[in-house]
């Protein structure tokens, strides 16, 4: 075995020091891409001029460094062919020590070598080779990558210095070319891993230089801002698409990031290509530039739409709780312990726990809301606000958003999307209440979500799903409702999965005394006042009185008796009587006539079967009407839920 060459110069094995200058020249400028390509070029270009029979490179395994696989390779097509992976250290474990030592193998003749090389002898005869010659490939200090090596095949061969010598120079420039197509490889592997991952999050990437205001930017982050991918972009293009109001407050971001180098970030809206409008954040940090470049900022972008809906749902969620807090909040329980209204309690307490609709039925004051209130409480989605759409209160062309909700430009006047009550109760109840009075062709929808518990936004073909329960409260006979059309049967069995008939007051009259004094111990709080005894006679009056108001027009009494009396005893006055000594006897007729039908409607003045209809009158009439007898509307006359 021969380590080193020994032996004269040979001019016939002297690299034309031209072809070498040549190689060396195209490797300077080689990209990542064509290295591969200039190497086996360069391979039969070296054979060809030196008459060597085989050369190849071989790298390490990037999953095994015991492992070298064939990459490159130059052969006689006569001779046997290598196999594309080896293990070193099984075929050729002498040669492996020493390119490990980044040491040159130099054999002559492998007839000739030291016995520890007997493994690797037996190896080179399998593939019929006579002389080897091997360069380890590596950078600076860090270990081998890979083998540069030649072979001869058809007979010995003595490897003379300067062949040696420039042949290992080859060697050098094939380890810095594959360490660069390497390094570029690995950084592509990086940026495929962070444009995944980004994409994954639904984020763009991008690179901003301030000065110049050029960006580059990945295809998601042009996509979150409506450009093509093929668009150019600048911070000014970019600028022209943020809402006008939102501008500074980027600029000041920007500013601020390339000053303190800290990470900053900023949310704004853009508008897009179609008029609508996304929500964006940003982050960002400075990065160096590299070789004399300027600074830039770096950062990846997000589109926050949804969340930020879903912010403003929990605030407006948050605003309504805060309302029912205000306007309910002093309602926590029912009073009465009366046969018919510990039935409904028996009834409430079995239905609670279930998700089933319930419909709450009865005349108007008796407590409905209270009930469904009570069911929500007792239910698992006690932990959410209920949500309360009153039917009769909103006009007809409203109802449809506010209960399904809309999408910018649904109709004229739509100039922003709004979130419906079913989406707003989503994972919590939805008490209907007057159900009677929704509109016939916005019941067809309803049904929809009770069955499949989908719907779409007014303007948007998009279903949205929802798991919502429902609860619903009538005072209308809509078995009668059904036969006059008015209502669709369908529905109405849908809603009827668990009714609930709240009793009228005087089937429970024995509530009566403790009603009286709930509500003089409240409202006499409010207005600060002591009330020590209600008269024999007052309670007598009151459980006689039939109450078709019910538990609303009893609060009324007992405020109205509040206000006038001067002492600690309450001073009742009942209606009728009352009302024709307060009133002249024109003005005192029509004021009860126009209370009695509103009583009867349950406070509804519009639409069929309403209180201005059944009176022959325009309801603007007969607004102004019960604004000079100083009648209450629905919404202002006593704050009793139904």
């Amino acid at each position: 075995m021969i380590a080193e060459p020994t032996l004269p110069p040979d001019k016939t094995d002297e690299l034309n020091f031209k072809l070498l200058a040549e190689i060396s020249a195209r490797f300077v400028n080689v990209s990542a891409g064509e290295v591969d390509l200039q190497i086996e070029d360069t391979l039969r270009r070296i054979c060809e001029f030196h008459q060597i029979d085989h050369a190849s490179v071989w790298q390490v395994a990037p999953d095994d460094p015991e492992v070298i696989v064939l990459t490159h390779l130059y052969r006689d097509p006569s001779l046997r062919p290598r196999p594309p992976r080896m293990v070193g250290r099984e075929s050729f474990p002498w040669v492996q020590a020493k390119l490990i030592r980044k040491e040159v193998v130099c054999v002559p003749d492998v007839e000739d070598v030291l016995p520890e090389a007997a493994k690797d002898q037996e190896t080179w005869r399998d593939y019929s080779v006579k002389s080897a010659l091997a360069f380890p490939l590596f950078v600076g200090e860090g270990p081998i990558c890979g083998v540069l090596s030649f072979d001869a095949t058809r007979k010995a061969r003595r490897w003379s210095v300067p062949l040696w010598e420039q042949l290992q120079y080859l060697a050098q420039l094939f380890s810095s070319a594959l360490d660069r197509k390497h390094s570029e490889q690995t950084l592509r592997k990086s940026e495929a891993r962070l444009s995944l991952a980004a994409a994954s999050a639904n984020a763009g990437l991008w690179t901003l230089e301030p000065v110049s205001g050029r960006i580059w930017a990945t295809d998601k982050a042009k996509e979150l801002f409506s450009f093509l991918p093929k668009d150019e972009i600048t911070l000014d293009v970019i600028l022209s698409r943020v809402h006008s109001e939102d501008r500074d407050k980027i600029q000041k971001a920007i500013e601020q990031g390339m000053q303190t180098g800290e990470e900053v970030s900023v949310e704004y809206r853009v508008q897009l290509r179609d008029g609508s409008q996304r929500w964006i954040s940003s982050r960002g940090r400075r990065q160096s530039g590299d070789l004399g470049e300027p600074d830039r900022l770096m950062g990846v972008s997000i589109d926050i739409t949804e969340i930020t809906q879903l912010r403003e749902r929990l605030q407006a969620e948050s605003d309504y709780l805060k309302s029912e807090i205000e306007v309910y909040g002093h309602f926590a329980e029912i009073v009465g312990h009366s046969k018919a209204l510990k039935k409904a309690f028996q009834q409430i307490e079995r239905v609670a726990p279930t998700d089933s609709t319930v419909l709450l039925t009865g005349e108007t004051g008796t407590g409905k809301e209270l009930a469904a209130r009570a069911i929500h409480n007792l239910s698992s989605r006690k932990d959410r606000v209920m949500v309360k759409v009153d039917c009769s209160a909103l006009p007809s062309t409203l109802i449809e958003s506010e209960l399904f909700g809309r999408e910018k430009g649904a109709y004229t006047g739509a100039l922003t999307s709004q979130v419906g009550r079913f989406e707003f109760a989503s994972g919590s109840t939805l008490f209907l209440d007057e159900i009677g009075e929704l509109p016939l062709e916005l019941q067809a929808k309803l049904l929809r979500v009770l069955q499949d518990g989908e719907f779409e936004r007014l303007g948007s073909p998009k279903p949205v799903k929802v798991d919502v329960r429902v609860i619903a409260a009538t005072n209308r006979d809509l078995v009668e409702c059904v036969n006059d059309g008015s209502f669709r049967q369908d529905l109405y069995y849908r809603l009827k999965v668990f009714p609930i008939e709240l009793p009228s007051l005087r089937d429970r009259r024995e509530d009566i005394p403790l009603l009286t004094w709930a509500f003089v111990r409240e409202l006499a709080r409010r207005m600060g006042k002591k009330i020590d005894t209600i008269p024999k006679k007052s309670m007598e009056a009151l459980l006689a009185y039939d109450w078709p108001g019910n538990v609303r027009e009893l609060k009324n009494v007992v405020e109205q008796a509040l206000i006038i009396s001067t002492g600690n005893q309450l001073e009742v006055q009942m209606p009728g009587r009352r009302d024709v000594a307060m009133l002249p006897t024109l003005k005192g007729a029509e004021h009860r006539h126009i209370l009695a039908v509103l009583q009867r409607t349950g406070w509804r003045i519009k639409g069929a079967g309403g209180a201005a209809e059944l009176l022959g009158m325009k309801p603007s009439t007969l607004y102004t009407t019960m604004q000079r007898l100083g009648i209450p509307t629905k919404h202002g006359k006593d704050g009793i839920p139904s």
